[in-house]
């Protein structure tokens, strides 16, 4: 089992037995697993931590860690806009199952990890996986590190190469607010589906492009979401997904 994980940059990890006790949220394209409730908590969150974080016109990956024991306390991960083939897609190994773990830095020291370049979609949506290149396929990963429920780092060679989450409809949530407890209907499985292709190519480069047919799914789905009834907090959050290409494009 990988006990010692490498980031860009040269800067290291080891793996612990202490997963984060965090419910994942997804917010629009952005998955958070920190305990931050709004916007001033995530900067105060930010000054009392170190690790990887975002900073202007600048996206990676945030890692966040306690200074005093060096335990992560957050992460934070941005989906790729990049859809890889169902080929592709396929060609994903499910082995290893992840494994519930989490991580303590080798030292208190900031870094900065790229975010990943594509993304892999389960057939139904059912699981994401963003990966740092599609050349992560060519091999076996060594391991997967469930940090959270139901979203895991892709470990290969010892390095951190990609992250999942899995039913990632579950963790629907608008602005930074818990997602919903309760099932998500059918039709939002359906629409999380449909909304994640507008927002990730080949469509929406046929958005940008004003291809009538792409224009109708995004004026469909948009209708279709605020006319749902029923799991309204998730409705919401797919809402959010495609606001600026609805106000960009659809209107």
């Amino acid at each position: 089992m990988t006990t010692k994980l490498k980031f860009d940059g040269s800067w290291c990890a080891t793996v612990t037995d202490e997963p984060l006790d965090l419910v994942p949220r997804l917010l629009g394209t952005f998955l958070i697993v920190s305990p931050y409730a709004d916007r001033v908590e995530r900067e105060r969150f930010l000054a009392d931590t170190f690790g990887s974080q975002d900073w202007l016109w600048d996206a990676p990956d945030v890692f966040r860690f306690d200074p005093s024991g060096r335990q992560m306390v957050g992460a934070e991960f941005r989906m790729p806009e990049e859809s890889a083939s169902a080929e592709d897609s396929a060609r994903l190994p499910v082995v290893p199952a992840a494994r519930p773990g989490g991580l303590r830095a080798d030292e208190v020291k900031d870094f900065r990890h790229e975010m990943c370049t594509v993304l892999c979609r389960a057939p139904g949506d059912t699981v994401l996986t963003s990966l740092r290149d599609l050349a992560v396929l060519d091999e076996p990963l060594d391991a997967r590190i469930g940090i959270a429920p139901d979203v895991a780092l892709l470990i290969q060679h010892d390095t951190v190469v990609g992250w999942s989450l899995t039913d990632p409809v579950m963790y629907l949530t608008p602005g930074l607010a818990a997602p919903d407890p309760d099932p998500p209907s059918p039709a939002t499985r359906r629409l999380l589906t449909e909304c994640l292709d507008l927002v990730t190519t080949p469509l929406v480069d046929d958005l940008v492009d004003g291809e009538p047919a792409a224009l109708a799914r995004l004026q469909a789905a948009d209708e279709a979401l605020r006319n749902q009834r029923e799991d309204r907090h998730r409705a919401d959050a797919l809402l959010d997904l495609i606001a600026t290409y609805v106000e960009d494009y659809a209107t």
